[in-house]
Order: structure tokens, then C-alpha cells, then sequence
């Protein structure tokens, strides 16, 4: 009895733990998308326009595995058709962030091995496009794992409730394969633009010289971090195998790996975006400065 008692507060202190870290990440990030919002040069920039795209993209991630985590924990059950809404968002989600961060890296080999074309290629409404582009390459794994889901089941099935997890939907094991598949073949591809851009950015920047030598191993110092928090999103697709494995070893063991696995891989890397940008960017951190200090100036004022 007392090692349930045990174990009981023991879940009840990781998901507090959870809910601080969560809270204190959505806070950062609605106030860094508030200062996004308020300088036209921000929002009409490619590279703070994908910084933004990630904050609201981890906002959501974050805000919709809470609410999983909040369900599996109290045992609550919800409909299936609800289920599978929760399902595409966190789905699409999962890929937002790491393909934006390709494409980020590769708006910085731009920027510095083709600085004449940057403006051209670099405007607003390619942004726009690349928005667009990049939330139909993160849906592809979602349309294949569901494509494959609604041809298995009939009717019913969506009338049913249950505990809403990603299980629900993989039916077959090698539905679980070919999603496999698909995770490791965006994390090549990621992993292949990352390197490109680094060694053409490297060369650029040896070959440098002066303030453009200063400028470009910033660059290069940027990518580095793209590519570190890259291998973080990148090892999340690959928690749910290591998971399975684990599970077999020991139902104990399992569960201290998936917390771990949650706090690494999924928590980590979403709290180096407002790193990268918000406080490395000189020109971010200064309205960030002006933002904050300014509100604590006129609260002192009504004091």
C-alpha cells in the first residue's frame, strides 16, 4: 500500500512538473509573439516570420499534448471523432517545427551564400508560400497513417469513446512501419540540408573578411543551433520505437523513459526557439527589452 502511495505522488509530482514547465514555455512564447506583432519590420521579414511560425506551432503542440497527457492521466474518455481532430492537429504539428527550421536554415545559406538574390528570394510573399508549403509537407505523414486508418474501420468505430491516444490510429503494424519509413526518410532529408548549408556556409565564411566575416559566423552559429535543435524534434519520431522496445523490458522502466523521452524531446526543443531568436537577435532582444521595461515602467507609475 505504501508503494502505491508511493508511486501515486510520485506521477502526481511529474505531471506538476509538466504543467510549470508548460505554463512557463507558453508565457515566453505569447510574449514573444506580442513583440513579433508589434514592429512592421518583424512581420514583413522572411526569417522572423518562420520565427513566429514556430512559436505558434509549438504553442499548439505544447497546449494539445498537456491536454493528452491531462486525459491519459485522469482516465477520461472522449469521443473518437474528437479524438481524431486532437490527432491531425498534434500530428501536423509534430513536423512543423523541424521543417521550418530546415527551411530557416536554408533562408540563411541564402542570406549569406547568395546575398544578392536574398531579397528576391527572400520577400514576404515567398514567406507566404513557403507557410503553405511547409504545413503540406508536415500533413503528408498524418494523410497516409489516416488514409490507411479510414480504410480499415467501418462506421462505427468513430461513435465509440475511449482514451485518446496515437495508438488509437495505428491499426496494423505495418501501417507503424510505413510511418517509420516516413519519419526516417524527413529526417535524411532534414539532416542532408542542414549539412549542405553548414559546409557552403563554412567555406563563405572562411573565405570572408572584416564585418561580412563577423556577419557570417553568426550565420554559421545559427545554423549549428537550427541543426541541434533540429536532432531534438528529429529524435521525438523515433521515442514511440524505443518506447515499444522498453515496454517489453518493464512496465516501471516504461514509464520513467516516456516522461524522460517527453521532457528531452518534446519540451526541450521547443524552449530553444525563444533562445535562437528572442535573446541571440540583436534586434528582437531590443524590442523584447523595450516591451518588458516599458510595462514594468508604467506599473510603477500606477503604483
Amino acid at each position: 500500500m505504501a508503494a502505491n502511495d508511493s508511486s501515486v505522488r510520485v506521477i502526481n509530482d511529474r505531471v506538476i512538473i509538466v504543467q510549470v514547465f508548460i505554463s512557463l514555455f507558453l508565457c515566453i512564447n505569447f510574449l514573444l509573439i506580442t513583440v513579433f506583432f508589434m514592429k512592421d519590420f518583424f512581420y514583413t521579414t522572411m526569417r522572423y516570420i518562420f520565427f513566429a511560425l514556430t512559436l505558434m506551432s509549438d504553442c499548439v503542440f505544447l497546449i494539445l499534448t498537456d491536454v493528452l497527457l491531462i486525459l491519459i492521466y485522469f482516465h477520461f474518455s472522449i469521443h473518437m471523432s474528437l479524438c481524431l481532430i486532437v490527432y491531425v492537429a498534434s500530428s501536423v504539428h509534430t513536423f512543423v517545427t523541424p521543417v521550418t527550421l530546415t527551411v530557416m536554415t536554408l533562408e540563411r545559406f541564402v542570406a549569406i551564400c547568395m546575398p544578392l538574390r536574398h531579397r528576391e528570394l527572400c520577400s514576404t510573399r515567398s514567406a507566404l508560400h513557403c507557410i503553405l508549403i511547409i504545413h503540406g509537407i508536415s500533413s503528408l505523414p498524418c494523410v497516409v497513417v489516416l488514409s490507411i486508418f479510414f480504410a480499415s474501420v467501418n462506421r462505427s468505430y468513430y461513435t465509440q469513446s475511449g482514451e485518446c491516444s496515437v495508438e488509437k490510429f495505428i491499426l496494423h503494424t505495418w501501417q507503424g512501419h510505413i510511418r517509420s519509413a516516413i519519419s526516417q526518410f524527413y529526417f535524411l532529408v532534414m539532416v542532408i540540408i542542414i549539412m549542405f548549408s553548414y559546409f557552403k556556409i563554412m567555406k563563405v565564411a572562411r573565405a570572408a573578411s572584416g564585418q561580412n566575416r563577423k556577419s557570417t559566423w553568426k550565420g554559421l552559429r545559427t545554423v549549428v543551433l537550427h541543426g541541434f535543435q533540429l536532432l531534438l524534434c528529429l529524435f521525438q519520431l523515433w521515442c514511440p520505437f524505443i518506447e515499444t522496445a522498453v515496454l517489453q523490458i518493464s512496465l516501471v522502466l516504461y514509464v520513467n523513459v516516456r516522461y524522460f523521452n517527453y521532457i528531452m524531446f518534446i519540451l526541450s526543443p521547443r524552449c530553444l526557439s525563444p533562445l535562437i531568436y528572442g535573446l541571440r537577435d540583436e534586434k528582437f532582444f531590443v524590442a523584447l527589452r523595450s516591451f518588458v521595461l516599458c510595462g514594468l515602467y508604467k506599473k510603477q507609475l500606477s503604483n
